[in-house]
């Protein structure tokens, strides 16, 4: 859910990792067993280790060792990583290493299947994504009246979002062991049910929701007002919890670390690459262009280490301030705004959208990327608990065994620590 914070779907990082340690752990217990059984059984022949249990515990240890070895040092100097590539190497490594056979051939769940999705899977999604994106910037984002397209289609983008998540949890249902045996037209009528159940909402809560914040410009309207539903066509609609009236309406996701003097309530975004005729949808305040001035938040080395630099290092205050910094740094780094001059310039050339179509979206994006922190999950968790169910089963068992399903507490256990970590 990391991309959900640049975007500022969500703008603080203690709402990502609560949100991921939930959806992390959801996509690992309920879907991570199908993928598990891939990674015990379909990298190496383990036909190898017949009669000899205990060399198969130290060949999956080694492959434990080696992956989460390789994580982190590639993960502490930023090089991107990728943990289903560490574990099938490891594993191919620990084939070649005990003269195990690797499964190479073209079958289910083998080396050359899963190393060829790494290529045919990055394709399909930028063939869906860019025909997604191309569908809202030329049917909403570029034309006339883009926040009143946006209005009218916002409902069917929030129910095809979700159709999809229920297309992905369908399909990787532990109920069935295939689409085939679960039914087709059980898992096309779930879909379509979404599908429209998700439309019916979107129309009776979502509609009145942006309509009254966006339409209307209430900063007042806060998101737990959307099951107030038809009632904010009403103006004197009791709020609870109201925001500030004299608030934002809409947040600046433009802002970056180079911060105009002068902030906006104006529902056109500065510098939009589409017209906007004067109707009371659309009308904004149009406003002057000051120089930008540079904005600086403190990083965590600012905020926790530098007030006590200067102390001895066993000094109770600065030994708790290493506590605070290891413990907080991953929730109070900035991860919205931008030091680097070079940076804000390449922003600067971008084109820039109706700041409240940019808002109608951030509600898909948040579902989506839950969608996608619940495939990682069911995947990330799969690969690292692979070796380790294998290698207890098999000291539970005293024999060779790969075959056993995997115990749902080492899921429950792995699954936490997922979220947590990337927490």
């Amino acid at each position: 859910m990391h991309h959900a914070i640049p975007r500022r779907g969500l703008t603080d990082v203690w709402q990502v990792g609560f949100l991921s340690m939930c959806t992390e752990f959801v996509g690992a217990v309920a879907l991570g067993a199908r993928v598990t059984n891939t990674i015990k059984n379909g990298i190496i022949d383990v036909d190898r280790f017949e009669g000899r249990p205990g060399v198969l515990i130290l060949a999956m240890a080694c492959a434990e060792f080696a992956s989460a070895g390789w994580l982190l040092f590639a993960t502490r100097i930023g090089f991107p990583v990728s943990t289903t590539q560490t574990i099938v190497g490891a594993l191919i490594g620990v084939g070649f290493a005990s003269e195990a056979s690797i499964k190479w051939e073209w079958d289910s769940g083998s080396v050359s299947q899963v190393a060829a999705s790494w290529a045919i899977a990055p394709l399909i999604a930028a063939g869906f994504s860019a025909l997604i994106f191309g569908t809202i910037k030329f049917g909403i984002l570029e034309r006339q009246e883009p926040f009143r397209w946006g209005m009218r289609l916002i409902p069917f983008y929030l129910a095809f979002t979700c159709a999809i998540l229920a297309l992905f949890l369908v399909v990787e249902s532990p109920t069935a062991p295939s689409l085939e045996e679960f039914g087709a037209g059980r898992a096309v009528g779930i879909i379509l049910g979404v599908f429209f159940g998700v439309l019916g909402i979107a129309y009776g809560f979502f509609v009145p929701f942006f309509h009254r914040k966006l339409a209307q410009q209430d900063a007042r309207i806060k998101f737990w007002h959307i099951p107030l539903g038809p009632l904010l066509y009403r103006k004197n609609t009791p709020l609870y919890w109201p925001g500030d009236p004299n608030g934002d309406f809409v947040k600046n996701y433009y802002e970056g670390a180079f911060e105009k003097n002068a902030r906006s309530n104006a529902a056109d975004s500065t510098g939009s690459s589409s017209p906007h005729e004067d109707s009371t949808l659309e009308k904004g305040v149009d406003m002057a262009q000051p120089p930008a001035r540079k904005i600086k938040k403190l990083e965590p080395e600012e905020r926790f280490l530098a007030p006590t630099k200067h102390l001895s290092l066993f000094h109770p205050a600065r030994l708790w301030s290493y506590v605070q910094y290891i413990a907080l740094q991953g929730v109070t780094r900035d991860c919205i705004t931008h030091s680097s001059e070079a940076l804000q310039k390449i922003h600067g050339q971008a084109r820039q959208y109706d700041l409240r179509c940019e808002h109608l979206f951030t509600y898909a994006q948040v579902t989506s990327a839950m969608l996608m922190s619940i495939a990682h999950g069911s995947n990330d968790v799969s690969n690292a608990v692979g070796p380790w169910s294998s290698a207890y089963s098999t000291y539970r068992s005293s024999f060779v065994d790969t075959e056993s399903p995997t115990p749902i507490w080492i899921l429950v256990i792995a699954g936490f620590l997922l979220g947590a970590g990337y927490a």
